[in-house]
């Protein structure tokens, strides 16, 4: 299931999303990275880990969306961290006592028996301004922004080259914008978030996405030019001229359109209530 990245950076991609969980081996054990998707994926993923000897000695997850935060008995009992902003929103998602039906009403249904909910979002807050992941490993940087999705971090191992981005600079998913509401600017939250990784570019030797495939050092910058340049044509009332979308789309990631269309629509309705309202 693992494929090597760099030294001592391996890589499991989930069959239906191609969810990229992200191993890092450390002296006492490896940083687990978004582990998912599903119970016998993650499963199958402990049984390697074994058979290699290692242990989990830490997880992270980048973001609270559902299939950054899952978890398996199988994988132990490390401690799961992630930024204080993620930490509080999966606590608040879970006060709820209906939240496991909540959560089961966003899964794929094709997979939605298959993904263990019991330690569903379990994770640690890191606090605000950690620079790093507090493990007995390669030095992992904490790179948060406000992309995406409330806490999204992306991470650079330093010492290997390597960004994992999270749920940005993917070839099959086109740049999601967090929820439009009041006071928020998701576009410009996502253009922030682009900046910040485009600080680090130069660092970077491979690029592990959250979804999709991973990516040597010439193709960074080009990956961060085309999120931004969906992200401006979305702001500016323009039809993205992008591969992940329309008749260009990879086979099977066709359904990406309507994700555009959705947060076309979403946008249209936030400029035409500012307008209404100014």
């Amino acid at each position: 299931m693992l494929t090597q990245v760099a030294e001592g950076v391996l890589v499991h991609q989930s069959e239906l999303l191609q969810n990229n969980t992200v191993v890092v081996q450390g002296r006492a054990g490896v940083l687990l990275i978004d582990p998912g998707i599903t119970g016998d994926e993650m499963t199958c993923l402990a049984n390697d880990l074994r058979e290699w000897g290692q242990t989990v000695a830490a997880g992270f997850s980048t973001h609270p969306d559902w299939d950054h935060v899952l978890w398996h008995a199988e994988l132990g009992e490390a401690p799961r961290y992630g930024t204080a902003r993620c930490a509080a929103h999966m606590r608040d998602l879970r006060s709820n006592a209906d939240w496991k039906a909540r959560v089961a009403e966003g899964l794929p249904p094709e997979i939605a028996e298959e993904i263990p909910l019991d330690p569903f979002g379990l994770i640690t807050a890191l606090p605000a301004e950690t620079a790093q992941v507090p493990w007995d490993g390669p030095r992992v940087r904490l790179i948060e922004h406000p992309a995406h999705a409330p806490g999204h971090a992306a991470l650079l191992i330093e010492e290997r080259g390597v960004l994992v981005a999270g749920d940005m600079l993917s070839d099959v998913f086109i740049p999601m914008l967090d929820d439009f509401n009041s006071t928020n600017d998701p576009i410009e939250d996502y253009l922030v978030g682009l900046r910040l990784l485009e600080d680090v570019a130069d660092e970077v030797h491979f690029l592990i996405p959250g979804h999709g495939s991973v990516v040597g050092a010439d193709q960074v910058r080009a990956r961060i030019e085309q999120d931004r340049a969906y992200v401006q044509a979305l702001r500016d009332g323009h039809a993205p001229d992008d591969p992940r979308i329309g008749p260009s789309a990879k086979p099977g990631w066709e359904w990406v359109s309507d994700i555009h269309a959705g947060q076309a629509q979403s946008l249209a309705q936030r400029n035409e209530r500012d307008a209404t309202s100014g």
